[in-house]
């Protein structure tokens, strides 16, 4: 592949069980908004939500527009309440003291560190210094790696990603496409990755042109492409095309086209309502009376 990925970073994706509780963990602890919700009558051809050929539903929440911050989605599959945990992630860092102030005022346990928990056991570390206004609050994702330097050759060799420390003490590196854009950090720790059933995916756009160059890139390094190329529709919205990578670990990285993303990902503010109807449905037992137990 010539040249370099213009990339992007843009969400991580987690599996939750709870549907009201992690919302409310997200909007009143972390002070987060949701920006979009979306919901799919099947699964998704690049299991986007897991292994799961279910309805599920997608929410994008985050303290700003995709355009500029690096958000949360959260994945639900109907009617799965809760999912085995691997080791395969550490934590998400956001400078916030804001946080710590409402995870206080209600009730949230903070843990040693300032560490919050959300519901499914995903840790959020917490800076204690005020939220910035001007840049996201996101800083990183913290993902386990079973061999560093293996790491670093994927995603610093192969992929591209700018090193931007890289602490052989601690044995960690932060990597990134760009200085404005939250970072990803993989922290070496002396045992196998096991990504169980709870197992996430971090997403990147990058232009159109050169999702194929990528393609050929993987191919030509014999590493893993989870789902070659493909166009995955959303109910009354744009058609993104994505590829589905693993780095050696098994952590799953997406890169969707970014023209056709920046389209997709608009703030749609009716779109917390809808998220709330459902999850009422759910807690009433209106859906899951609809779909049982699978």
């Amino acid at each position: 592949m010539s040249g370099t990925i213009s990339g992007r970073a843009l969400h991580y994706v987690f599996k939750i069980g709870d549907r009201g509780a992690t919302a409310r963990f997200y909007r009143e602890i972390l002070g987060m908004k949701v920006l979009r919700h979306e919901e799919f009558a099947d699964g998704c051809d690049a299991a986007c939500n897991g292994p799961y050929a279910n309805r599920w539903s997608k929410t994008m929440i985050g303290y700003g527009p995709e355009d500029n911050h690096f958000v949360m989605e959260l994945t639900y599959n109907y009617p799965i309440k809760s999912y085995e945990r691997g080791n395969e992630f550490i934590g998400i860092t956001i400078k916030s003291k804001e946080t710590l102030e409402r995870a206080r005022k209600n009730n949230w346990p903070i843990l040693p560190g300032n560490v919050l928990e959300a519901p499914g056991g995903y840790q959020f570390f917490i800076i204690d210094e005020p939220q910035p206004t001007e840049k996201d609050p996101v800083e990183k994702v913290t993902l386990a790696s079973s061999n560093l330097q293996k790491s670093i050759d994927y995603w610093n060799g192969l992929l591209g990603l700018k090193i931007f420390t890289k602490n052989d003490e601690k044995r960690n590196v932060l990597l990134g496409f760009n200085d404005d854009q939250a970072k990803l950090e993989l922290q070496e720790i002396d045992q196998s990755i096991n990504r169980a059933k709870a197992y996430g995916r971090i997403a990147f756009s990058c232009p159109y042109d050169q999702q194929p160059a990528i393609d050929a890139k993987i191919k030509e390094a014999n590493a893993t492409i989870l789902t070659p190329l493909i166009s995955l529709d959303t109910p009354g919205k744009a058609t993104v095309r994505v590829i589905i990578l693993a780095d050696p670990d098994g952590h799953e990285i997406c890169f969707v086209d970014d023209e056709a993303f920046k389209q997709l990902s608009k703030y749609e503010p009716d779109d917390e309502k809808i998220l709330d109807r459902f999850i009422k449905k759910d807690e009433s037992g209106q859906l899951q009376k609809q779909y049982g137990d699978k």
